[in-house]
């Protein structure tokens, strides 16, 4: 079977006027709008993830020209400005709540900007959206022990399987970093397949726990858009973040054998 590559897009907040803390990684709803507008007219079949994993893992044929479409933390906008925009195209995608940045009974308090309630996340769900995993408060968890990594995982699916009533299939690595502990761990927990990022597109290859995302920033101007659904350019594109995040990689793993020998982990 042909290694399909698959641009698997990553969104976060979908607003109008949003803070300094999520300004960068947000898109206005016009600019959502007139990209999913792109994805139609360019004739793409939008996924789940676990629908994408599982089609690969089976062997299965995927659609003509597949895409998904993947919101991560599970900001309020998701729900006034990108829903509708969803619903108008038919398009299903993939929602990655952070269960401890939501408003309701479980809110931590840390969350970036206005978030989704519970009723929300229902709503996103009953419309097709599927709901995944993205931690309960949001570390980088290839830097945690193993007690607090664990305690993120199990705590935060559990949260989502009372309030939906279904555990979530799949997940996505907060800030996109992962170790092969981590991708093991997400694994044992029940998850079946992850998302990291790698601004790169997707391909069964990778492995159901570290299929590659590539970022819609709000500075992705339309014509870019295009470029990168279709995979042209992208390693142009995202030259500069493949070169910061294989420079953090080798600070991340230098910290964290610092903690392990001091006995702080």
């Amino acid at each position: 079977m042909a290694d399909t590559a698959v641009p698997i897009l990553m969104y976060h907040a979908v607003a109008a006027e949003p803070n300094d803390a999520t300004r960068a990684l947000s898109v206005t709803p016009e600019a959502f709008a007139r990209q999913m507008a792109v994805l139609a007219g360019l004739g793409f079949t939008p996924l789940g993830t676990a629908d994408l994993a599982a089609r690969w893992r089976a062997g299965r044929p995927l659609p003509g020209r597949p895409v998904l479409i993947t919101f991560d933390d599970g900001y309020e906008g998701v729900h006034r400005h990108a829903l509708p925009v969803l619903a108008e195209h038919g398009f299903p995608a993939t929602l990655f709540v952070t269960t401890g940045w939501l408003r309701g009974p479980y809110d931590t308090g840390g969350a970036p900007d206005t978030m989704l309630d519970w009723d929300q996340v229902r709503e996103l769900a009953g419309a097709g959206v599927e709901i995944g995993g993205h931690s309960h408060s949001h570390p980088q968890l290839d830097q945690v022990s193993d007690e607090v990594l664990r305690f993120e995982l199990i705590h935060g699916r559990e949260i989502v399987g009372d309030r939906l009533g279904t555990p979530p299939a799949s997940f996505a690595y907060p800030y996109g970093y992962s170790s092969r502990r981590v991708r093991r761990a997400v694994r044992e927990t029940g998850y079946a397949q992850a998302l990291a990022v790698g601004n790169d597109l997707a391909r069964r290859r990778q492995g159901p726990y570290a299929l590659r995302r590539v970022t819609v920033r709000r500075g992705t101007g339309i014509e870019a858009f295009e470029r990168m659904v279709q995979g042209r350019a992208i390693a142009r594109t995202f030259a500069g973040d493949r070169a910061l995040t294989k420079g953090y990689a080798v600070v991340r793993r230098a910290r964290r054998a610092g903690r392990i020998a001091a006995g702080a982990m």
